[in-house]
């Protein structure tokens, strides 16, 4: 039911001067929060909430999973929302109707862990990761719903650089002996280390993980939220006794992840048998460079320059 003010709060609330008693002082205290209610009902918007019927014949395609601190270069806006959209997308005139989760303010691993439930939970078919620092040239979406369409390559990213004065491309061969960089600007090239800040995943490699993950809880202001773990970023120490030494692991979320893929042979165990080819395979990711991403900073640069 609908708040309303009687007839003596209106009063109260139009009375000129202060209140002269604390019992005045109390009720017009009460008819002032009352008012910010009914205030509050009247000029809310109310949007009824999609349910399945709204998607009855929709395919869910692709969920773009974007973490965030909270502040992004006009650059990096510019980029996501000025993508050219590949016929037969769901899209708007003005907005691209895609289903994009933005969690902010989180660690990096437990962002992409939150995004991870949403996928899930929601029944995507693919969880395309974009950092919220990665400028993205305007034909993405095209190169991706190449790859979506195929299904050859469970998954895919783009490339971009480290940020620094010397900036070096995030894609790996191998761990421990620096970056790869045998490639020209356009390739296609298999690697066993990709950047997650634009990278294609297929949910057949996401549910895998998934179910074989431990649950995680993270408190927030809302409540506790309850996920899996299938990003970490790696900080471990311990002591090894045959060693007689301390050991310490130190890493990033993203190559822990494709760490998890190639030594748990997930590519073998998911999608029906369909990548077990890449599952033998020493580089089993697909890096397509032409989808060639900036990374930018918070004074526009971007690296490279």
């Amino acid at each position: 039911m609908a708040t309303r003010l009687t007839k003596k709060e209106k009063a109260l609330l139009k009375k000129k001067g202060r209140p002269k008693t604390k019992k005045e002082m109390i009720a017009f205290q009460e008819a002032q929060k009352k008012s910010y209610k009914q205030m509050a009902e009247e000029f809310s918007v109310k949007f009824d909430r999609p349910t399945s019927k709204y998607w009855d014949g929709w395919k869910k395609r692709i969920c773009i999973a974007v973490p965030v601190t909270g502040m992004v270069r006009i650059e990096w806006v510019m980029a996501r929302f000025g993508q050219v959209i590949p016929c037969n997308w769901s899209n708007g005139d003005i907005f691209q109707f895609f289903n994009q989760l933005s969690p902010m303010g989180w660690a990096v691993a437990e962002a992409r862990n939150v995004c991870v439930k949403y996928f899930m939970e929601q029944g995507f078919e693919w969880l395309f990761f974009l950092d919220h620092d990665v400028v993205i040239p305007p034909d993405t979406f095209l190169k991706l719903n190449d790859y979506m369409l195929t299904e050859k390559y469970p998954v895919v990213s783009g490339i971009y650089f480290c940020k620094g004065s010397q900036p070096e491309p995030l894609i790996y061969r191998g761990r421990g002996n620096g970056f790869f960089n045998n490639f020209r600007r356009g390739e296609k090239v298999m690697v066993d280390g990709v950047p997650m800040g634009l990278t294609l995943i297929h949910r057949s490699v996401m549910e895998w993980l998934w179910r074989n993950s431990p649950e995680v809880s993270y408190d927030t202001l809302t409540g506790k939220c309850v996920t899996r773990a299938v990003f970490e970023t790696p900080r471990n120490a311990w002591f090894d006794p045959e060693k007689n030494q301390f050991m310490q692991r130190t890493g990033t979320e993203d190559l822990y992840w494709c760490d998890r893929v190639i030594n748990e042979r997930v590519l073998e165990k998911c999608g029906n048998g369909r990548w077990k080819h890449l599952a033998k395979k020493r580089y089993p990711f697909l890096c397509d460079t032409s989808i060639f991403g900036r990374h930018i900073d918070e004074y526009g640069r971007m690296y490279p320059s």
